[in-house]
């Protein structure tokens, strides 16, 4: 089990809180209920364990448990197929987290050369920018330089509002991938670190990070504001090679004929270095 049982804990208490006796199929009785959704008791008999058992899980003071036990868990709860996965991830045993420096790999900045003609940023882990292209700088007005996180664009700087129209869908969105992520690396110091960071410098990040959401990052529509391009419209793509599960292309896509497909080619004239920066 992961060493912070917290976090199972905060999941299945919220979870257990949003799900009432009669969307799993109880039968309810007069009266006043002193919880919102199941009870503990209720929640170990669909599940098909003891209470004591379910308790101690709750309370993250249950050593072992079994994946077909999460998985009953996990039907109970109603939970998605994400939702279930993060449930198995948080019960499961802290496997070792390597922290050392990322190096982009060179298939994917291949593939980041081939499509210069779109923005495309190349994440590593804690969603540090291992390498962009000029038109993503342009569009996003990033850093030229590699090494800084994503996540600290979109949510300590100021132009990451102003340019993404859509930002709260955006943020509140890889909120809930950052929790998904923290699941699989619970013993990454980088990305605690940065997680704890944005909680008590943002309200908006704590408040989503209190909701208890949990996502993949994938593809979406995101709008931009440019000062000088006007409105452009990208759909965003996520790629990833099975040889680099910690890192992934963000691809901005547009749609042939488009107002901003046409537009790309000027915001890309305006820099005057079209290569790629790592």
């Amino acid at each position: 089990m992961s060493n912070d049982r917290s976090a199972l804990s905060a999941f299945l208490r919220d979870r257990r809180d949003r799900i009432t006796p009669i969307d799993a199929g109880l039968r309810t009785y007069p009266g006043a209920r002193r919880v919102p959704g199941l009870r503990r008791e209720e929640l170990a008999v669909l599940a098909g364990v003891s209470p004591d058992y379910y308790s101690k899980l709750e309370q993250g003071r249950q050593a072992n448990v079994s994946p077909e036990v999460l998985r009953a868990i996990a039907r109970a709860l109603k939970l998605d197929e994400v939702e279930s996965a993060h449930l198995l991830d948080l019960a499961s045993p802290a496997g070792p987290v390597s922290d050392a420096p990322q190096q982009p790999n060179p298939g994917l900045l291949q593939v980041m050369k081939a499509l210069d003609h779109v923005p495309v940023i190349l994440l590593g882990r804690s969603g540090v920018i291992l390498a962009s292209n000029s038109l993503v700088r342009s569009v996003l007005s990033l850093p030229s330089s590699a090494g800084h996180s994503l996540f600290h664009y979109l949510f300590r700087n100021p132009i990451a509002r102003e340019r993404i129209v859509n930002w709260s869908q955006f943020a509140a969105a890889s909120v809930a991938g950052l929790r998904r992520d923290l699941a699989r690396r619970p013993g990454d110091p980088t990305l605690q670190a940065l997680i704890d960071e944005l909680r008590s410098a943002e309200p908006c990040f704590e408040q989503w990070w209190s909701g208890q959401e949990v996502g993949e990052f994938a593809g979406a529509t995101k709008i931009i504001q440019h000062p000088a391009a006007g409105t452009l419209q990208f759909d965003i793509e996520i790629l990833a090679s099975p040889s680099e599960p910690d890192q992934s292309l963000i691809v901005y896509t547009v749609e042939e004929g488009s107002s901003t497909a046409k537009v790309l080619p000027i915001l890309a004239s305006w820099d005057p270095s079209s290569a790629i920066t790592s």
